[in-house]
């Protein structure tokens, strides 16, 4: 029992990591190649720059994210995704995929659970 109660934290702490809204659109963007951290700003519509730090944060903690500084004036950063980071590409697209597809339904599902809620 401790096994599988260790084994769902472990895999929540996962899926917090990659189904946060901002760790999917940094991510995607850096699928394309590496970025400068002001272009991944100007690119995520409502990130602000402290998420944006907090998330590159965490997604280099978590070995998905490599960044690399440059000694220079103003200091240049740039960062990319790691190979496990590509990895998640492949799971997050085929999530995407599926939320395009089925977001009618979810939307239809959520509109009728709202008139019954009110009629209630």
């Amino acid at each position: 029992m401790e096994n599988v109660e260790a084994e769902c934290r472990g895999l929540a702490d996962v899926i917090a990591r990659i189904g946060d809204k901002w760790t999917v659109m940094v991510c995607g963007h850096l699928s394309e190649g590496t970025h400068r951290f002001n272009a991944l700003k100007l690119r995520i519509p409502g990130i602000s720059h402290r998420m944006l730090t907090i998330t590159l944060r965490g997604l280099e903690r978590d070995g998905l994210v490599a960044r690399k500084a440059y000694a220079t004036v103003p200091p240049k950063v740039e960062y990319c995704l790691t190979p496990l980071g590509q990895s998640l590409t492949g799971p997050l697209a085929a999530l995407a995929s599926w939320a395009r597809e089925n977001r009618p339904a979810l939307e239809q599902a959520r509109a009728a659970f709202d008139r019954r809620a009110a009629q209630d």
